[in-house]
């Protein structure tokens, strides 16, 4: 087993208080966005061995069985299938989608042919891996998570144009043909037509932007869940004067997940975090096509190509408690599941759900791994790499501790 030390990203979304403050170390006076936590090439975790660091992607390669274990390197390759990450959204992030794994490699072995820098701004596909992904909310989360259905859009918009009316104020052409689109034949027609037109961005679009953000922040936009999706306008539009991503939103689900609530995101499924701290999982990719809420570059010929136009509900996840009470959330993705432990002093050992390799990160107290081949003792923020190899690893509370320890694992979702 091997303590970790991860890179922490510092984009300028990210709270300056969030991380530091679950994991209890002093802030870093800048925004602190992810912790990444893996072996993905472009932040690698290092292992800490016998005084020594190697990056872990490193280490991994050279013995992968031994690490990741035979069924994992048949399935995913020679390579850490997952990825963990605490996330700290203080502002929105981008609106955007993940592709499947053969657009992905279709995408990364076209611009590797034509020569596009990995490090371009123009650049998709940083790799040739899928990215699906899951949340877990550690506090109030809020999120932008798939079309809603192309009715309930359309009364959105119906009520939008009820209340620029109300209050005598003119009425932007654009809502009209977004109403429009959104009465079109057929739901997945109905929805590109209705994204299709914002996507495409223009003076038009900026301007009936800021003039819907002007009215509504100067009025009262009514009640229920029409109200509720005019206020995500505002509250984008003041992150993003005239950005298209600001009335796309009208055409998605808002979601609130309350702490320990978790939801996951398949291919195709456009969504956008706006605020919260969250475990966040996903298959090891940096594979993100943006579609609005962001002043970075957006392929829209691209983007359009990975959507899976099509409502859907909240993809919520639900937990599977065990016996030893283990909560276990298994998203319908190989790549991985998550497991939350937690310990209190005195307390019996729960065993680690492991199928391949594993991390573990402690966010509260303390906790001893015990491994055929060795202990390691964690404290709250420290983080292990456990190789398929030291399986089964028991999770023990240390007999000091003032209180419950909580930690978070990862492992692949294939059956062990």
């Amino acid at each position: 087993m091997y303590e970790l030390e991860n890179v922490l990203r510092p984009y300028a979304w990210g709270s300056s208080t969030a991380i530091a403050g679950l994991l209890g170390r002093p802030a870093s006076g800048g925004p602190e966005a992810e912790l990444w936590i893996g072996a993905h090439p472009d932040s690698p975790s290092l292992a800490h061995d016998d005084g020594g660091q190697l990056a872990l992607d490193e280490l991994i390669a050279g013995d992968p069985a031994h690490h990741l274990g035979g069924d994992s390197v048949a399935e995913f390759g020679p390579r850490l299938p997952f990825l963990l990450k605490v996330l700290a959204a203080e502002h929105p992030l981008s609106l955007q989608v993940h592709p499947t794994l053969e657009q992905a490699r279709a995408g990364f072995a076209r611009e590797e042919a034509a020569g596009v820098d990995r490090a371009a701004a123009e650049r998709n596909y940083k790799d040739d891996n899928h990215k699906p992904e899951m949340i877990f909310a550690l506090t109030p989360f809020e999120a932008l998570c798939g079309f809603r259905p192309a009715a309930e859009s359309l009364a959105v918009v119906g009520h939008l144009v009820g209340v620029l009316e109300l209050a005598g104020l003119e009425v932007p052409e654009l809502l009209r043909q977004l109403a429009a689109d959104l009465a079109t034949p057929g739901e997945p027609a109905a929805l590109r037509a209705a994204f299709e037109r914002l996507i495409a961005g223009g003076p038009e679009v900026a301007a009936a932007t800021d003039a819907v953000v002007a009215a509504l922040a100067s009025g009262e936009p009514g009640s229920g869940e029409p109200a509720a999706a005019l206020a995500t306008v505002v509250e984008l539009g003041r992150e993003y004067p005239g950005d298209p991503g600001v009335l796309i939103s009208l055409l998605l689900n808002r979601i609130s997940l309350a702490p320990g609530e978790a939801v996951y995101l398949p291919a195709g499924n456009v969504h956008a975090y706006l605020h919260g701290l969250g475990i966040e999982v996903m298959a090891s990719s940096d594979n993100v096509l943006r579609g609005g809420l962001t002043p970075k570059f957006v392929d829209v010929p691209e983007l359009l190509k990975t959507i899976a136009f099509e409502a859907v509900g909240v993809p919520s996840l639900e937990a599977e408690t065990t016996l030893l009470g283990q909560e276990l959330y298994r998203p319908p993705f190989k790549e991985f599941q998550l497991q939350r432990v937690e310990l209190l002093p005195g307390g019996d050992p729960v065993p680690l759900a492991q199928s391949g390799a594993a991390v573990i990160i402690v966010v509260s107290g303390a906790v001893l791994l015990d491994s055929p081949k060795g202990d390691l003792q964690l404290q709250r923020g420290a983080s292990a790499f456990l190789p398929a190899a030291e399986a089964p690893v028991n999770v023990h509370p240390v007999a000091d501790a003032a209180g419950p320890a909580v930690a978070f694992a990862v492992t692949t979702g294939l059956k062990g």
